[in-house]
């Protein structure tokens, strides 16, 4: 397929994760990097960018679930990998016989991939996980002794290497809260608690992307980055991506689906929350609801369309919306970029954020899989495979 031909895309700048994990290393220097590729590389590809994450100097590789973290053996990664979302009945077999490291936060999952670590005949590589006071997964500092006894119990018996300990921050995207310093002092005393049982990790880690960002004592081994890999912003109140150092790697944009002329008090799309002021120009934007465009974006959200910014006019419908030009000219086929960069005076993600009361995070996130994933690479190096104008309709392959 031509691309110009495209009724929509996101475009993903491969040098722009490449350039975003080296700056995020950068911040972090005595700490190693993980980074996170969950939910298909929040959007944007999970396979290129673990590759570009990769050839950036990220050692590790973070997912949620265990799927994800086999769509990356898949396709040929070799490096560590950690995925810590697991339900009783998981795939411990397959993980472990795929030298993933695996997150226990309570003794039935201990039990699990010992089980697992067993079936198999090979040391299963286990990350226990503290709540520190996040208050999701994690285990309780009062059953905390009693998980990383029976983690050193498994150890002795040569069932699993206990490669971390770990925890997450609550509040670290709001620098100065009172939750940071107790999760630091609470993460501290699970360190000693699981070192008094006998147990010597490899990676000791709490620091998510703002943490790294803003709590250079919170680095410790190992410094988990996702948001960051893609160039957006934990929060405004840290700074924009701009003042971060980083770039945003996914362009959205679409070709119009339609232009014309229409009278005053015209209404537009659903319920005619909308009505033209004037005689005017509207324009159709091939994108809706079911693409992951925010239905409460209606009305609010930014898009850049004959050389300005346009608000979205009406209701976004499942499969496009409409934004008023006014005296201003377009053609069909025509681009409308939603966000990006900003380079080009665009909108970024986090426009659309605040346009919508969200965070950038889920913005990218929930683009469907009915928009390509184009990956290209805007500045190739020696070394690194080519990705330029390779296509992805969606998933982790």
């Amino acid at each position: 397929m031509n691309e110009t031909a495209m009724r929509a895309s996101a475009a993903i700048d491969l040098a722009a994760v490449r350039s975003n994990v080296r700056a995020l290393r950068g911040r972090a220097p005595g700490a190693e990097l993980m980074a996170v590729v969950k939910a298909d590389g929040y959007g944007h590809g999970a396979v290129p960018c673990a590759r570009a994450a990769r050839a950036a100097g990220a050692s590790w590789l973070g997912t949620a679930l265990p799927e994800e973290a086999f769509a990356l053996r898949a396709a040929g990664d070799t490096g560590r990998l950690m995925c810590w979302l697991w339900t009783p009945g998981g795939p411990w077999r397959t993980a472990v016989e795929q030298d993933i490291d695996v997150s226990v936060s309570a003794l039935w999952a201990l039990r699990e991939v010992t089980v697992a670590a067993r079936d198999t005949g090979r040391r299963a590589r286990v990350q226990l996980k503290a709540d520190t006071g996040l208050g999701r997964n994690g285990c309780q500092p009062d059953d905390w002794p009693e998980l990383t006894a029976a983690a050193r119990d498994a150890e002795s018996a040569g069932l699993i290497s206990v490669t971390g300990v770990w925890s997450h921050f609550a509040c670290a995207d709001e620098p100065g809260h009172p939750s940071i310093a107790a999760q630091l002092t609470a993460f501290h005393a699970a360190l000693a608690v699981a070192e008094a049982a006998g147990l010597r990790p490899e990676v000791r880690h709490i620091a998510n992307t703002p943490a790294l960002l803003t709590l250079p004592e919170a680095h410790f081994d190992l410094v988990r980055t996702g948001i960051g890999v893609y160039g957006i912003s934990p929060a405004p109140e840290i700074g924009t991506a701009r003042d971060l150092g980083l770039r945003p790697a996914m362009t959205l944009e679409a070709s119009l689906a339609s232009v014309k002329r229409v009278p005053e008090g015209h209404g537009v799309s659903y319920g005619h929350h909308y009505t033209t002021s004037g005689e005017t120009t509207l324009a159709l934007v091939p994108l809706g609801y079911a693409d992951g465009i925010p239905r409460h974006a209606s009305g609010s959200g930014p898009v850049l369309v004959a050389g300005a910014w346009r608000r979205v006019a009406g209701r976004i419908a499942m499969d496009q919306f409409v934004v008023d030009l006014g005296e201003d000219t377009a053609l069909p086929g025509d681009r409308a970029v939603l966000f990006g960069p900003g380079d080009g005076g665009e909108p970024t993600a986090e426009d659309w954020a605040q346009a919508t009361g969200t965070i950038g995070y889920e913005i990218v996130t929930r683009i469907g899989n009915r928009v390509p994933r184009v990956h290209r690479d805007s500045a190739p190096e020696a070394g690194v495979p080519a990705a330029a104008g390779s296509r992805d309709t969606g998933g982790t392959g």
